[in-house]
């Protein structure tokens, strides 16, 4: 049973990890700021589940808070998984400096109150964004992330720079988690995969950039936590540890039969808009997943028409209420 912090454990990935981690037995300390990215009652309903567990404790902070973040700190803890940060590609484009602050900043602020309070393990929320559009794919952690073409792949670069120099002055035990396009239950609203299902269910013509050859590593929620669990698994059994690793699906799927997938899932033929790519959109997302595989005993096991199809009958019984 280990003591444990979650940043930005009311959204997606943050309340599925937590509920993981409580059924196993850990103590969870979560921290959120409900940030209005996208509708704080959807953050608040995801943690609606598990607020009133015994084990859980809630904050509501902003981690860019030094001194109230330290004061969470100082009750200790034996891992922190720093999951919180500002999401989105196109956002950060129109918004750079926030994505500074919230996520370069923020992740400045955890790792000072780690080393202030002696808590030495770190699982930190990277993101496949950090490969830019490079082309050798499949993408695999040795390869040069200095090339990032939007504000919040340079932010997630700069964090695991950040995290680095902890590791190096002061010992520090990091796993840097590079997801790839993480859907299912509680996905949120902006993206895709949530976005088209909607549209799809109301009808609504599909919005498409490109000609539908982009293609995108699409992760299960459950096979992005059990990397999580394996990742907090790994550095409390060993020291002296800095890793980077994909958490990915290792098989891209095209836009085109993503949409084509979905419309299965939900039994409707959409009508499609098409408009040209968007700045920082990346062509392909490609995970090789064999360090992770080998590392953290990480082996995805949803196929994309189960992890649809769970996905749908979510989106419609939250909307039947």
């Amino acid at each position: 049973m280990y003591k444990i912090i979650v940043t930005g454990c009311a959204g997606f990935i943050g309340s599925h990890l937590t509920e993981a981690l409580l059924s196993k037995g850990h103590i969870v300390t979560g921290i959120d700021n409900f940030d209005p990215f996208y509708d704080p009652q959807i953050k608040k309903s995801n943690i609606s589940g598990f607020i009133s567990h015994p084990s859980f404790t809630f904050f509501e902070n902003d981690l860019t808070n030094e001194e109230t973040t330290n004061n969470i700190f100082s009750k200790g803890a034996d891992i922190v998984v720093h999951l919180a940060g500002k999401a989105g590609v196109r956002p950060s484009i129109q918004d750079p400096q926030s994505y500074i602050e919230n996520n370069i900043t923020s992740t400045r602020v955890v790792l000072s109150a780690m080393e202030k309070y002696q808590i030495k393990k770190l699982a930190f929320a990277s993101s496949s964004s950090v490969y830019g559009n490079n082309p050798k794919t499949p993408w695999h952690e040795k390869l040069n992330v200095d090339n990032p073409i939007s504000p919040y792949a340079f932010s997630k670069k700069a964090c695991e720079l950040l995290n680095h120099t902890w590791h190096h002055l002061y010992g520090t035990d990091i796993i840097n988690m590079r997801f790839f396009t993480v859907y299912g239950p509680r996905q949120r609203p902006d993206l895709a995969i949530h976005k088209f299902t909607r549209m799809m269910l109301e009808g609504t013509p599909l919005t498409l950039f490109g000609d539908g050859s982009t293609s995108r590593d699409y992760t299960f929620i459950s096979d992005t936590v059990a990397g999580i669990c394996g990742a907090v698994d790994c550095l409390m059994a060993n020291n002296k540890v800095f890793e980077t690793v994909n958490l990915g699906n290792n098989h891209p799927v095209s836009l085109k039969n993503l949409v084509t997938k979905i419309s299965e899932a939900t039994a409707t033929e959409p009508t499609i808009k098409r408009l040209p790519m968007q700045p920082g959109d990346v062509d392909v997302t490609f995970a090789d997943i064999s360090k992770a595989q080998k590392l953290l005993g990480y082996h995805p096991r949803v196929k994309l028409e189960d992890g649809l199809k769970a996905f749908v009958e979510w989106f419609k019984l939250v909307n039947r209420e």
